[in-house]
């Protein structure tokens, strides 16, 4: 059975994934403008088709539409995906808000938690949007892979059945694989979290603790993540699926992960400080640490002793070595304690 498929559609957002959902989306037919907040990054765009900032490589196809107004870019438009790093989303979503119009859906494509108040990109686009179709994509999705091709299955989830069925079916291709999803929560959540893991399994590679630490470390991780979730009103078995454990793997493997990268660095003793000065784009997995241990969190109470450490590690002065000690000499437990249904 064919289902509804979006003819018009803005990305909001001109890093390197926005980009990639931006070119898969022309390449499909459909009328898609890119969005970005800089002009002369818009410039840039048009004058070199190719975005050397966030997609190096990569060439844009002839006739992509790029644009730094909302109006612009919104105009006409059937479908929003909105591709804005967390911390940076208000703000964007703000000046859509008259934009774009009120009864367009949203697909939000963005991987973190809002430190200052700690919701969910989908969260933040709700309560500045208005009470418009708002669906999750998330999966394991490196743009630099994409972008050239290269096989990927993500889910689209949504409590709205009819927005994730008619996002999957605009969004799908030869090759990139989609699957519907009614857990949004737990999506969101999966994308967030793994990002604080992967940072984790970077340290464990900075450090050289080999191939047997890193594998518990992602087993360990996805409890942490599943237990999280279950307290937060997702199912725990999203968190075994594409959005949870796929992405996690993608994260802590990928010679792509920023958030990986950014903890093999820490591994070698390299400052946070300096990681992120030297760095082009946004590693959520940071701000999501710091969301989750932040005044406004509510992680506390929830065993989640590899975040922990993480935190401890950036934000706190903790040695990367006395990290790995302090989770290998916490009391003995049952492997899935704390995870109900399980």
């Amino acid at each position: 059975m064919a289902h509804k498929s979006y003819q018009r559609v803005v990305v909001i957002g001109d890093g390197g994934w926005g980009t990639t959902l931006a070119m898969l989306l022309h390449k499909k037919g459909v009328r898609v403008t890119l969005w970005s907040a800089f002009p002369d990054h818009v410039t840039e765009l048009q004058k070199h088709h190719e975005n050397k900032r966030f997609l190096p490589g990569v060439k844009l196809p002839e006739g992509l539409l790029v644009s730094a107004d909302p109006f612009e870019a919104a105009h006409g438009a059937e479908l929003a995906v909105s591709v804005v790093p967390t911390q940076y989303l208000r703000k964007v979503a703000e000046r859509f808000e008259d934009a774009l119009a009120g009864e367009v859906p949203v697909v939000s494509a963005t991987k973190g938690i809002e430190i200052e108040t700690f919701k969910t990109p989908s969260e933040i686009l709700a309560e500045v949007l208005g009470g418009r179709p708002i669906a999750v994509l998330s999966g394991p999705s490196h743009a630099e892979e994409v972008a050239i091709g290269l096989p990927a299955s993500v889910v689209v989830a949504s409590t709205d059945e009819n927005l994730a069925r008619a996002a999957q079916a605009t969004l799908s291709s030869e090759s990139f694989r989609i699957y519907t999803h009614n857990d949004p929560k737990g999506a969101e959540l999966g994308g967030a979290l793994k990002n604080v893991i992967a940072i984790a399994a970077g340290i464990s590679d900075g450090l050289g603790l080999g191939d047997n630490a890193k594998a518990a470390l992602l087993t360990r991780g996805i409890v942490e993540m599943a237990r999280f979730g279950q307290a937060h009103g997702a199912r725990s078995a999203t968190f075994f699926g594409l959005a949870g454990l796929g992405d996690l793997a993608t994260t802590c493997y990928s010679r792509h992960s920023r958030n990986r990268h950014v903890g093999e660095d820490i591994g070698r003793g390299k400052s946070l400080e300096k990681i992120l000065a030297e760095m082009q784009m946004v590693a959520e997995g940071v701000w999501t640490t710091r969301a989750l241990f932040g005044p406004e969190s509510e992680a506390r109470g929830i065993p989640m002793p590899i975040a922990e450490q993480v935190n401890a590690v950036l934000f706190e002065g903790q040695d990367p070595r006395k990290a790995v000690s302090e989770l290998m000499g916490r009391e003995l437990a049952g492997e899935m304690d704390g995870l109900g249904g399980a």
